[in-house]
């Protein structure tokens, strides 16, 4: 069994589609598939270290279908003393991507460019997405911009967006394509009515806006905040 296999194997045994798997390495569905396919000779530099990450897998296994044995080990760096490395998979980490959204108003699906801040990803437990039951595949991270929902979430904050819950509910915190302008705000329904609501104390800077129609199409439902304000 040759690597692109072990690769196919593991990535089944993890119960994880194609799409999803190539969202948390960070690569086009297209790049997974010739893996897969064996039209890439060969994976390796990050591609393979996040690629062992996200099926917890090591290098010598994918690539050779072997582990390095304690007396292979103590051969090539003698004097080396062999260690176990025990990763308790509660604490592994799926690698969600840090995004820019790119909106058009009156338009309900949307584009993303890459955000490099931070590396790029934002690391989230896996038992914590388990729990929640969220799918991976439709969580996005962004960064806040401005002070209008402060003091819960300051600007530069990273917020973890869950694009498969766009119901609306009152108090609930989403992403909004407001106009054509990503913002993120709380939900309120006051008169039968809609309406996005900052958190800002400064009410008449950060006045509420009504929500209706192709002007406030909802992204996503806000699910986590990681920033350094205590």
């Amino acid at each position: 069994m040759d690597w692109h296999k072990r690769l196919t194997q593991a990535r089944e045994a993890k119960n994880i589609k194609k799409s999803a798997f190539a969202k948390l390495v960070g690569v086009s569905a297209p790049t997974v598939t010739d893996w897969e396919n064996g039209d890439t000779k060969m994976i390796e530099g990050n591609n393979l270290i996040k690629v062992c990450q996200v099926l917890e897998v090591s290098p010598d296994w994918l690539l050779h279908g072997t582990e390095k044995t304690k007396e292979e080990a103590q051969r090539l760096f003698p004097g080396a003393v062999p260690i176990s490395l025990i990763e308790d998979d509660a604490e592994a980490l799926y690698s969600v991507k840090l995004v820019q959204l790119r909106l058009q108003a009156g338009v309900t699906g949307f584009q993303t460019e890459p955000d490099s801040t931070d590396g790029g990803t934002l690391g989230l437990s896996k038992s914590w997405v388990h729990r929640k039951g969220f799918d991976p595949a439709s969580l996005l991270a962004v960064k806040v911009r401005g002070e209008s929902m402060e003091p819960t979430f300051y600007e530069g904050d990273t917020i973890v967006i869950n694009l498969a819950d766009k119901k609306l509910i009152d108090n609930g915190v989403f992403a909004v394509n407001y106009g054509g302008e990503a913002v993120v705000k709380r939900l309120s329904r006051d008169a039968g009515q809609w309406w996005l609501m900052s958190d800002n104390s400064d009410q008449r800077k950060f006045y509420r806006r009504n929500c209706h129609g192709n002007e406030c199409i909802i992204i996503g439902k806000v699910v986590r905040r990681e920033g350094d304000h205590f």
